[in-house]
């Protein structure tokens, strides 16, 4: 699959003749597909023809509505699919963006005593996987806000360790051979972080995952299985007595635009659906700052007053004001994940979007003011301790110095479209890395991007960070002792400091050895240089709490009893209770999350018979 295609929308008009199971593929919107249908480029298909032209009818009543086309709800409706169940499924963005903020991902999976581990040496446990998650997730609220959150972990863990390799299997999906290894902690045992790599990248990345759901879904679509109805916004839940039976809401106008840009709001019409379920599977607040910043714990400070946006602006939490009011519970509010290391899009695809730098061990890491961060506050440690030790500096954004040769080997841009070679699935491609330089992404951003100061001296390095910051708090003394006192410790391969520890250790792993660790090197050696300053954004991406919800993805009310007929999946039901992780995540189970949650509602509704309903389908 070429990505390219999904960016540029001058190449719909040379595609002619293509048939609806390459839809998702040629990442066409509605618009344009119904275009198509009326000059008579697609024959053949009544129903599909009848949707897309306003001629034809829809069930009038459903044994499922799943409210979001992305990873979970694909994968919901995957399981209702192989159940033969009637499902209408319905999205407010275009038919391009099918498979919602999936798409743009890294393609990271959680996964335990894998083959791909096990072929690097890497002794994994589910007892250990348990460990670490609890020891990250640190649940302190079990009497209520945690209870279903640590079922929800404990059922999830079981999965990555059991079914979850050989599922993803059987969907068409691999592995990259080299296993990353996320969120390494930096404490005890028994604290936070992944002892051991976990973090297994999809070759394809987030495109492959989400391909391998769309294509099943799309075909269903297609055949008259199931209806798929993008452009449709839902507004509310139908209630009747406490059960929730349909939903309702806008019907938005057709637009052309690449998949991730901000789509129209205008409404053309109304409609009205009802069902013996529905799914809420509309993911997070992560796009919506203002309500970031309304649920932001003081725990980390106060929030920051600028940050960059690491998602679409769809994701925009509306969902659950709307749940909430059909009797939902929300909880764990105040847990969320957001990156330290964003960087503002030199060539951005949505408004204010920014991009994660997955960096690895060796660059130093300085706040506003030019001080060090302290264990375990080490890039691709623990991402919540260094957030709150930003915040609490009274600055949004902090500094990395490195050099030349740590960035090619050891920066990497998260997102598919920053790893073309990996997304389009290049072997090629994929061994140029091994070239000198960086890999081609981070080229553009050190040559394009905002946040980024290159110099021979360090004395230029730290004028051309205080101009980049707008002030003068960074004195270059001060940050050449501190430069000085690291390289020093650089001589013997053993050290007192831990940063200079973590590295030699992560390089005693053959996968970071090979791609993820420079070799140990001093900052200031003019062989490895030029030197560089990148300035560090707060970038929003993930919302931890949600609305809660019990090992069968029954949404719970205020007394935590389900509300009959109403289910949540993936983002929105915090990944499943209202808060699996807890309040830190180990990386790559966020995807996970969205497939196992889906996975587990649509299962359980896959065995439930048919309720007698009265109810009726309204489109205007």
């Amino acid at each position: 699959m070429n990505l390219q295609k999904n960016y540029d929308p001058s190449y719909l008009s040379e595609n002619n003749g293509f048939t609806i199971s390459q839809k998702f593929c040629l990442n066409l919107n509605f618009r344009c597909f119904k275009e198509k249908l009326l000059e008579g480029e697609i024959k053949n298909n009544t129903k599909l023809y009848n949707r897309c032209t306003d001629k034809g009818g829809v069930e009038m009543h459903y044994d499922a509505i799943v409210i979001g086309a992305g990873l979970a709800g694909l994968t919901a409706v995957c399981q209702l699919i192989d159940a033969q169940k009637k499902v209408l499924l319905v999205d407010q963005e275009p038919e391009n963006s099918i498979g919602g903020q999936a798409y743009w991902s890294f393609g990271g999976l959680f996964l335990v005593d894998t083959p791909e581990q096990r072929r690097l040496g890497i002794k994994d446990s589910k007892e250990l996987a348990w460990q670490d998650w609890r020891g990250s997730a640190g649940f302190d609220r079990l009497e209520d806000e945690d209870y279903w959150a640590y079922e929800w972990a404990k059922a999830y863990v079981d999965f990555a360790a059991g079914e979850k390799y050989q599922w993803l299997k059987s969907q068409g999906i691999q592995f990259f051979p080299v296993v990353g290894w996320a969120e390494r902690g930096g404490a005890l045992a028994g604290g936070h972080g992944n002892s051991v790599p976990r973090f297994h990248i999809v070759w394809g990345t987030g495109p492959a995952i989400v391909e391998a759901f769309a294509s099943k879904v799309l075909q269903a679509s297609e055949s008259g299985l199931i209806d798929y109805l993008p452009r449709h916004q839902v507004t509310d839940l139908l209630t009747e007595d406490g059960a929730v039976t349909g939903i309702q809401g806008n019907i938005l106008e057709n637009c052309i635009i690449r998949r991730g840009e901000e789509s129209s709001r205008e409404v053309i019409g109304t409609f009205e659906y009802t069902a013996d379920a529905v799914v809420v599977a509309s993911g997070g607040i992560g796009a919506n700052l203002e309500l970031v910043k309304e649920n932001w714990p003081s725990r980390l400070g106060l929030p920051p007053k600028n940050m960059v946006s690491g998602v679409p602006a769809f994701v925009d939490g509306k969902m659950l004001e709307i749940t909430e009011r059909a009797g939902g519970r929300i909880v764990n509010r105040d847990r969320m994940w957001h990156y330290t290391e964003g960087l503002k899009n030199w060539d951005p695809i949505w408004k204010n979007h920014g991009i994660r730098i997955l960096p690895g061990p060796s660059s130093m890491w300085f706040d506003a003011r030019g001080d060090r961060f302290k264990a375990p506050n080490f890039p691709g440690f623990d991402t919540l301790s260094t957030l709150e030790a930003i915040q609490k500096t009274g600055y949004d954004y902090s500094w990395f110095i490195l050099t030349e040769k740590i960035i090619e080997k050891e920066f990497a841009l998260s997102g598919s479209e920053q790893n073309m070679d990996l997304t389009n699935k290049s072997i090629k491609d994929v061994l140029k890395r091994v070239l000198p330089g960086p890999p081609k992404a981070v080229q553009a951003f050190k040559e394009n991007g905002e946040d980024f100061v290159i110099a021979n001296s360090l004395k230029d390095l730290v004028d051309g960070m205080n101009k980049l910051a707008g002030n003068d708090m960074l004195d270059f003394m001060h940050i050449k002792e501190q430069i000085l006192a690291r390289d020093r410790e650089i001589e013997n391969p053993f050290s007192k400091d831990a940063q200079i520890n973590a590295l030699h250790g992560a390089r005693n792993y053959i996968g970071d050895k090979l791609i993820r660790a420079a070799s140990p090197h001093k900052i200031l050696d003019p062989k490895a240089g030029p030197l560089i300053a990148v300035r560090l954004n707060i970038l929003t991406r993930k919302t931890l709490g949600g609305l809660q919800t019990n090992l069968n993805g029954q949404v719970l009310n205020d007394e935590g009893n389900p509300v009959q007929g109403l289910f949540a999946a993936g983002e929105v039901s915090g990944f499943g209770g209202g808060g699996v992780h807890g309040y830190r995540s180990l990386e790559g189970t966020f995807l996970g999350g969205c497939l196992f949650t889906g996975m587990k509602v649509g299962k359980y509704l896959g065995t439930l018979k048919p309720v007698p309903n009265k109810a009726k389908a309204i489109e205007v």
